[in-house]
């Protein structure tokens, strides 16, 4: 069964979500290499899955103001936080979960998601990779920016208190690229990988074939 973990696990949270990944996890530092790894070109269609307050989404847009832009996420509150946020900007807002989303196949050239994938239960997370290998296009791509498996000794101790929090341990366990190749796609490559106060952070990049 789908079980939804809103931002920071419980909704009393939730305004402190944009603070939070600001100032302490330097979400913007990571989020513009994510940014210009999804290399969008002029008219793409783009959605950014589990959108939370928008942050993301509004990157995108300044960064390629001719792409289609959509962010979606299940949490009408961190919805219209991120209208709020992006009042003037041409996003479309829509309201939907990762494992069953709301669009015929083949509608997107890219898929780009931030800090989302460890929220889903396992079952979910294969069921998320398989509808986005669906909603992408011929040759679409997917973009991830998630906790990923350590890669020093430091990051090991790390994830061993973390893996414990909400669902990381399939993220830590190495988990994704697998899924995500079992959802069809070739070429997973993990492109770059982070150290964050909350753990190992990994950037993947997956291509759906033609």
């Amino acid at each position: 069964m789908s079980r939804y973990i809103p931002a920071l696990s419980f909704r009393w949270l939730t305004p402190l979500y944009d603070p939070l990944l600001k100032w302490v996890m330097r979400e913007e530092t990571f989020k513009r290499k994510l940014v210009q790894q999804a290399n969008i070109q002029s008219k793409m269609k783009v959605l950014d899955l589990g959108c939370g307050t928008g942050t993301l989404t509004l990157m995108l847009k300044r960064a390629y103001p001719e792409a289609q832009i959509t962010g979606l996420d299940g949490d009408p509150e961190v919805l219209g936080i991120a209208r709020d946020k992006t009042r003037g900007a041409d996003i479309q807002w829509d309201e939907g979960f990762a494992s069953s989303l709301p669009y015929p196949d083949s509608t997107f050239d890219r898929v780009v998601t931030s800090l989302v994938i460890h929220h889903l239960v396992t079952d979910d997370k294969r069921r998320a990779f398989k509808e986005i290998f669906r909603i992408l296009k011929p040759l679409g791509e997917l973009h991830v920016l998630d906790f990923g498996s350590p890669h020093s000794s430091i990051t090991r101790f790390m994830t061993t208190y973390m893996r414990r929090l909400e669902e990381t341990a399939d993220n830590f366990d190495g988990q994704i690229p697998l899924f995500v190749t079992k959802a069809g796609f070739g070429e997973v490559k993990e492109a770059q990988n982070f150290v964050s106060i909350f753990g190992p952070l990994s950037l993947w990049r997956a291509v759906k074939g033609d």
